[in-house]
């Protein structure tokens, strides 16, 4: 007697930005590129990755300074799957593994600076790219950027840091109405030497206001003794 093994044909169609694994009895057998395919349904499991590019965000993290100051920060992560087969079978969930590596690196970028360092540029935050790749590697996984999205101080800090702002763009306005009021006086003071040493300019803008309609012109013919 003979026995037959029973096929059950089923189709599968893959799409342009994914790659499906085929297990057969649990052993990877194929990765699965783009295009319609036929697998053994009783005997196949089929896992599929997404490879278009991702953006993971890591949000409102509180992060010490390196002046010993706490803040919140959120980060993301630009991220894509090169490697479907070590994405899914190098680690319980590489999404996780990612999400770690890009706190660790946060909170390194954060600890090396001061809060007001990293309020003057936050671009010193996006250093960590390299660091990030090289720990999820192994994952299948390419990172193309890290960087920081918000820094958020707590109430106390916020409401210091404003206070600094005001106050020195209180300094500025000071400094440059001090600088227009020297100008006047230098000005002025270049008036009355030009007049002091040339009597007869005094005596033609004499003779200009007179001639303003509705001028007063009062001229004292008092000699100084």
């Amino acid at each position: 007697m003979t026995t037959k093994t029973m096929f059950t044909k089923t189709y599968v169609t893959v799409m342009d930005w994914q790659r499906t694994l085929l297990y057969r009895d649990g052993i990877l057998v194929q990765t699965l590129e783009p295009g319609r395919h036929r697998y053994d349904a009783k005997r196949c499991t089929l896992v599929t990755v997404d490879i278009r590019p991702r953006v993971l965000q890591v949000l409102g993290q509180e992060l010490l300074t390196a002046d010993g100051l706490s803040l919140r920060a959120s980060f993301a992560a630009d991220w894509v799957v090169t490697d479907p087969v070590a994405f899914t079978t190098a680690a319980q969930s590489a999404e996780v593994v990612l999400y770690g590596a890009v706190q660790e690196v946060a909170r390194d970028l954060v600890a090396a600076r001061t809060l007001d360092e990293l309020i003057a540029d936050r671009a010193l935050l996006g250093g960590g790219t390299a660091t990030v790749a090289a720990a999820v590697e192994r994952l299948g996984i390419r990172v193309d950027a890290v960087r920081a999205k918000d820094l958020m101080l707590p109430g106390e800090l916020r409401k210091a840091a404003l206070e600094t702002v005001l106050a020195r763009e209180r300094g500025r306005a000071e400094l440059e109405r001090a600088r227009a009021e020297a100008a006047a006086l230098r000005s002025l003071a270049n008036t009355a030497k030009l007049l002091a040493d040339n009597p007869v300019l005094l005596r033609l803008r004499t003779l200009q206001v007179a001639a303003t309609p509705g001028a007063k012109v009062v001229l004292d013919s008092r000699e100084n003794p």
